[in-house]
């Protein structure tokens, strides 16, 4: 039988296991029956946003303060969104989308900072995260049209997937795509990147401890009433609502990248989103990654990033990054977990 209390991890999809809810659920009745001087009290709420369901628990001394902090996150991710999300024709990263090859576009410190941030990851993962991705991700069209595009169509988007061809300035707080018809987008740690900021507007608000989550990006601080850590589900990438392993989360944040979510097969080979910079064609070696960082912006890229790199090379990075743990299952279903992690992951199938 699966653990009741978990916050279960999906990537992409806004379905969420039904065993966590219930677990809070009962958490925040129990609090609700009990003098608030005594007991914190825990809050849950939902909303769309960012283009998936976004959950946040907020653990505060009173229901007032705990609703209040679960407001403040929901607004601080409304806010990023408008600023980041290539969906919001009048957002930062759309205007500069926009600009492409023409114009530097000024940008707000937030949008800076994760471009930057993506940039590192970039660099940390031999250019296996790229934010520039995008005209190929298009070219593929992997849930709409779902066709393989020729080696012609890929090698003629090449110079637009170039990431040194996005020039920063943090003197002039600008961005600018050098090249037309250049993309930048975000998505790929802009969630994480959401959650870490929405968590630090809940603390601001007074909560005690919380959880952020967006869809399979998931950002905890504290502890939960009665001081156990924050269960999370680790979705098995090949048993569609099975959990593959769990693990407790203080402080950390969580996040999966998998080749199940977003994906058609032809001629028994499967094709997913997740696309090998240096091919343009899907990365091939991983089933999914999911890294366990202090900083969901970092969780959120690295685990794209070491996807691409593979099993090998990507663990050999975890491992070398302070803070960083990951649980990487291989082409051929074969689990591995970083050193930092043992004891910690409570695996419940192989």
């Amino acid at each position: 039988m699966l653990p009741r209390s978990l916050f279960a991890i999906r990537v992409m999809r806004v379905r969420i296991f039904q065993i966590p809810v219930l677990f809070l659920l009962s958490v925040n009745l129990s609090c609700a029956s009990v003098p608030a001087n005594a007991q914190p009290v825990l809050v849950k709420r939902s909303q769309m946003q960012m283009g998936t369901l976004v959950t946040v628990t907020s653990v505060a001394p009173t229901e007032t303060v705990a609703q209040a902090a679960a407001t403040a996150a929901f607004h601080e991710i409304h806010r990023l969104e408008a600023l980041i999300s290539t969906w919001i024709p009048t957002s930062e990263l759309s205007q500069a989308n926009a600009a492409a090859g023409r114009k530097p576009v000024r940008i707000s410190p937030e949008t800076l900072a994760v471009l930057k941030r993506s940039l590192e990851i970039a660099a940390w993962t031999d250019g296996g995260f790229n934010i520039a991705i995008g005209p190929a991700a298009e070219a593929w069209s992997v849930t709409e049209r779902q066709q393989i595009p020729s080696e012609r169509e890929l090698q003629d988007l090449r110079d637009l997937v170039d990431l040194s061809q996005i020039q920063l300035d943090d003197t002039a707080g600008t961005v600018f795509l050098s090249k037309p018809g250049m993309k930048v987008d975000v998505g790929g740690i802009g969630k994480g990147y959401a959650a870490d900021l929405a968590a630090r507007a809940m603390q601001r608000a007074g909560a005690t401890a919380g959880v952020v989550a967006l869809s399979g990006d998931i950002k905890t601080f504290g502890r939960l009433p009665g001081g156990s850590r924050f269960p999370v589900g680790i979705r098995h990438p090949r048993k569609e609502d099975e959990l593959l392993a769990y693990v407790e989360l203080q402080d950390e944040a969580i996040s999966t990248a998998g080749d199940y979510e977003r994906f058609f097969e032809r001629d028994g080979m499967r094709y997913h989103h997740i696309l090998d910079p240096t091919t343009l064609r899907p990365a091939r070696g991983c089933r999914s990654v999911t890294v366990i960082a202090r900083e969901g912006a970092l969780a959120d890229g690295l685990d794209t990033g070491i996807f691409v790199m593979g099993p090998e090379r990507g663990m050999d990075l975890v491992e070398r990054l302070p803070d960083v743990e990951a649980v990487i299952v291989d082409e051929a279903g074969t689990v591995r977990v970083s050193s930092g992690l043992t004891g910690r992951v409570r695996m419940l199938m192989e």
